[in-house]
């Protein structure tokens, strides 16, 4: 059974999120990122007030199943079980198309939440789109889907490859599988962690911003919530 306790000031939480910012880096073709403040106290308002412009699936986020299937549920429909829990992160290294044999011997099992972490971590500071970024192929989503995981994240703005994306998207998410795109693994290590990802509840959208922290749990917490499966 799993177990998680939340203690809000524990220092130990790590913040996985990329902020969003003008001009920000975006997936080719999705809406560009805009700040303004038409309000702002400097210029004599009563208050600042800022005005954000920018797509569901800016940053860091989370997919809902209508993102790619014809009636499919909204990001405001997907579990909290999906997204607060236990979750292990599994460091991919330099691979450039995550395949079954790259995690055949993890020993994956159901129900678990699974954040790869890639080279991609290391290009958040750059302003351009890197075409070249490490995908999940479709034969490892299907890999995942068949031993039932609840959850998968990966440290740039999609899952999939630039080539077979689509497919493999509809693979995870005609499975129920949860998500989590654009984090920011940089400064997190192989291991197991406390989730917590919240999505902004929008009615029925494909997908919405998330913020997303991890705390590090210890080896015999890992130990015995395998055990308990």
């Amino acid at each position: 059974m799993e177990t998680f306790a939340l203690n809000p000031t524990n220092d130990s939480w790590i913040d996985v999120t990329v902020p969003i910012r003008n001009g920000m880096l975006h997936w080719p073709g999705n809406p560009a990122i805009a700040i303004s403040q038409p309000q702002h106290l400097e210029r004599g308002d009563d208050a600042t007030v800022s005005l954000l412009s920018l797509g569901v699936h800016t940053g860091t986020h989370v997919d809902a199943p209508v993102h790619f299937l014809v009636n499919g549920a909204g990001v405001d429909s997907i579990g909290f079980d999906r997204l607060i829990g236990p979750a292990r992160v599994l460091d991919v290294g330099d691979a450039l198309r995550i395949k079954p044999s790259d995690i055949a011997s993890e020993d994956i099992r159901a129900n678990e939440r699974i954040l790869f972490k890639t080279r991609n971590s290391r290009h958040w500071g750059e302003k351009d789109f890197r075409p070249d970024y490490t995908c999940l192929s479709t034969e490892a989503a299907r890999f995942l889907v068949e031993r039932g995981v609840w959850t998968i994240g990966i440290d740039y703005l999609s899952m999939g490859c630039m080539d077979t994306g689509v497919e493999t998207h509809r693979v995870l998410l005609g499975a129920d599988v949860c998500i989590i795109e654009g984090l920011d693994l940089s400064r997190v290590e192989s291991g197991l962690y406390d989730l917590i990802c919240m999505p902004l509840r929008l009615e029925g959208l494909d997908g919405a911003p998330a913020r997303v922290v991890l705390r590090r749990r210890a080896a015999h917490a890992m130990n015995a919530e395998r055990g308990s499966r």
